[in-house]
């Protein structure tokens, strides 16, 4: 893998010697892993790089834009021997698996266009006429100098409804923490789920399936799941910085950090990680880069405290109940500066499984209620219908998933389209923007029970205009441009 620094060029380390660092002895080897070296958040990175090879390690990233370095060692105690004030912590057993839904495909043969824009699968797609996507389309589609950022699993670069519109030249691998700028580095290999948002985003007018919610702008695949389908600390840092660092205004998150889904930062193993994501979003910000996030779909308060009794759910360690409260937050969706997104179905209520919470949930988007309908029968039809590919046998194709995977999207996509009629807003000004324009959405009255003899999707929604469910309301793609 090509073993790229992100942003400015790195200083180059001074020896060990020279800092006045000490090689450690030498311990038995174990397993290599990877390591996340958090010093001083300004200043470069070269005392850490010097400490970790002091210490035995191997620099494969050094971000001096955050003071973070990506280290491998086989010292079962290399984070205690880096020593120099740096917080350490191995990633191993860090990775959280993406949460890929099966695809229920749909063949766009045997359909016929719905609307003027002559896409034949048109008429399936309830998401985009919700947030008033065709009306949206007749002032603007998008600026094509709008590149939006997908962190995910990689996008098909042969699928017809996105090959025109991947911004290869922005595209990249981060597995590992380390850029790949190769186009097989960057495609998916076992998930379709990358290119089913993509999809979403901007998926082209061309007559051939289906239209996305902006599909005059591109996308830029930054691949941060690996083939295992996890997502590390170190690839989703590596994915923020080259978005920011390559221009991107918007990128999409759809997936959380960490294999308990909420990371503590009072917790010595998890503050590092803490630490170095939210720097990496802060920087982004302050680049210009808005980052929209997906809300999660274990329908939990993300306000309130409550109790975990399904992480961690990378099979590392024993599953354990372990209480949520203010020192725990669900990276990327509830680190300051993100725009995070819950989901609703066709009725515009919230989809059974996603997350809410007050001051948390920003905007609500469509992602599919598949038991809205029926509580006992799932719908596909209700679902989000996108692009996908399929890994095994190299056939894109479109079909239907659902989560709030599929919600945060729709959200890109409409601030996308804000941006294009709007140009040069900062990334605090194109939240403000599609929140103010966002559809209200009330509260529903007493306990919501979506899902009737499965208290496990019950919910209790707080607020008024701008509540725990929906925050400011349901995006709304004509209202961010007329």
């Amino acid at each position: 893998m090509n073993r790229e620094v992100i942003g400015a060029a790195c200083a180059t380390a001074l020896a060990a010697g020279l800092l006045g660092l000490a090689g450690a002895p030498a311990s038995a080897a174990g397993p290599e892993q990877n390591y996340l070296v958090v010093g001083p958040q300004s200043g470069g990175t070269a005392s850490a790089q010097a400490h970790v090879k002091a210490a035995g390690g191997t620099v494969v990233a050094a971000y001096d834009q955050i003071g973070v370095v990506v280290a491998t060692s086989t010292a079962p105690d290399f984070a205690s021997r880096v020593g120099g004030g740096l917080q350490v912590a191995s990633t191993e057993g860090l990775g959280t698996p993406l949460d890929d839904e099966e695809t229920t495909a749909v063949d766009p043969a045997a359909l016929t266009p719905g609307d003027p824009t002559a896409e034949p699968l048109w008429g399936l797609q309830w998401d985009m006429t919700q947030i008033d996507v065709d009306d949206a389309h007749a002032v603007t589609t998008g600026d094509s100098s709008i590149v939006v950022g997908v962190l995910d699993s990689g996008i098909s670069p042969t699928h017809p409804d996105l090959a025109s519109q991947i911004a290869a030249d922005q595209s990249a691998s981060c597995l590992g923490g380390v850029v790949d700028t190769s186009v097989a580095a960057w495609s998916p290999t076992t998930s379709d789920h990358g290119t089913h948002v993509a999809g979403t985003i901007a998926a082209a007018i061309n007559g051939v399936g289906m239209a996305g919610v902006a599909p005059g702008v591109k996308v830029a695949s930054v691949k941060v799941v690996n083939d295992d389908g996890f997502i590390y600390p170190e690839a989703a840092i590596c994915g923020f910085l080259w978005a920011a660092d390559h221009g991107m205004p918007i990128t999409n998150n759809s997936y959380f950090i960490d294999p308990w889904e909420f990371n503590c930062v009072n917790d010595p193993r998890q503050r590092p990680v803490w630490l170095a994501v939210q720097r990496a979003i802060a920087y982004s910000t302050a680049k210009g880069t808005l980052t929209i996030a997906s809300a999660g779909n274990s329908n939990v308060d993300l306000a309130h405290t409550f109790t975990d009794s399904h992480s961690p759910n990378d099979g590392s360690y024993p599953v354990e109940d372990r209480t949520i409260t203010g020192a725990c937050r669900d990276l990327p969706a509830e680190a300051p500066g993100v725009m995070t997104v819950s989901a609703v179905g066709p009725a515009e209520l919230k989809s059974y499984y996603s997350s809410y919470g007050i001051g948390v949930v920003d905007v609500a988007a469509p992602g599919g209620d598949s038991r809205w309908r029926n509580p006992a029968v799932s719908n596909p039809a209700d679902a989000i219908l996108s692009t996908t590919y399929n890994a095994a046998t190299g056939v894109n194709g479109w079909g239907y998933k659902q989560g709030t995977s599929m919600a945060s999207p729709h959200a890109a996509g409409v601030a996308a389209l804000a941006l294009s009629a709007n140009p040069g807003l900062s990334a605090g000004q194109l939240s403000a923007l599609v929140e103010s324009q966002a559809t209200p959405l009330p509260c529903p009255e007493g306990v919501y029970d979506p899902r009737p003899g499965l208290p496990q999707y019950q919910a209790e929604c707080q607020g008024g205009a701008r509540n725990g469910f929906y925050g400011a309301g349901n995006v709304d793609a004509l209202a961010v441009v007329d």
